[in-house]
C-alpha cells in the first residue's frame, strides 16, 4: 500500500515538472498514413524504429510514416506527421502513432521483418514481393530447403534476394526481411 502510494506521489511530481517520458510510437507493417508531413528525411539504416524514435523526439509529431528502399524514393525515407492521418494498406510502409498499440502483420507460414541469418545453400535475384511469396516458392520447390528470407530491394542492392536454408536457424527481427519455414 505505501510503495503504491509513492509511486503515485512520484510520477504525479515527475509530470508537474514535465519530466513524463513519452509512450512509444508502435509500428503498423502494411500500412500509410498519408498527409499531415511536417518533416520527411532519409534513413540510410532503413530501419523504421529510427523513424519511430524521431517522432518521439519531435513536440509536433503525432504520427509517423515509413517506406522501404526503392519504394517511395530511391531510399528509405520517414515522414514525421502533425496528424493522425487515417491508416491506408500499402505494403511499401510502416506507420506509426505516438502511443498506439502495436498492429503487426500476422501470417502462420511468414515471418514479417524476420531474417533467419544462416544455412544458406543458394541466393538469387528474384521479383519485388512485399510479402516474399517468389522466395517462399522457390523453397517449397526444391526439397533440400527447409526455410528462407527474403530480403527486400535497396538492402543488399537494388534487387530483391531470396536466400535458400538447408537448416532452419533462429530468427532475428531485422526490417530488411521476410521469412518462413516450410518443412
Amino acid at each position: 500500500m505505501i510503495g503504491r502510494l509513492l509511486a503515485v506521489i512520484i510520477a504525479t511530481g515527475l509530470a508537474a515538472m514535465g519530466l513524463v517520458i513519452p509512450a512509444p510510437a508502435y509500428a503498423q507493417s502494411g500500412y500509410d498514413r498519408p498527409g499531415g508531413d511536417f518533416l520527411s528525411f532519409s534513413i540510410r539504416s532503413g530501419d523504421p524504429a529510427v523513424c519511430a524514435a524521431r517522432c518521439e523526439r519531435e513536440g509536433r509529431c503525432r504520427a509517423w510514416s515509413f517506406s522501404y528502399p526503392g519504394t517511395v524514393a530511391p531510399s528509405a525515407m520517414c515522414w514525421l506527421k502533425s496528424q493522425v492521418t487515417p491508416r491506408v494498406a500499402n505494403d511499401c510502409c510502416v506507420s506509426g502513432v505516438r502511443g498506439a498499440a502495436v498492429l503487426d502483420k500476422k501470417s502462420d507460414t511468414v515471418e514479417f521483418s524476420m531474417d533467419r541469418t544462416g544455412g544458406d545453400y543458394k541466393n538469387l535475384d528474384v521479383a519485388t514481393d512485399p510479402a516474399g511469396a517468389t522466395c517462399e516458392a522457390a523453397c517449397k520447390a526444391e526439397d533440400r530447403c527447409r526455410a528462407w528470407t527474403y530480403v527486400r530491394p535497396g538492402y543488399l542492392g537494388t534487387s530483391a534476394r531470396c536466400f535458400l536454408k538447408e537448416r532452419i536457424t533462429r530468427p532475428r527481427h531485422k526490417p530488411c526481411c521476410v521469412s518462413g519455414v516450410v518443412r
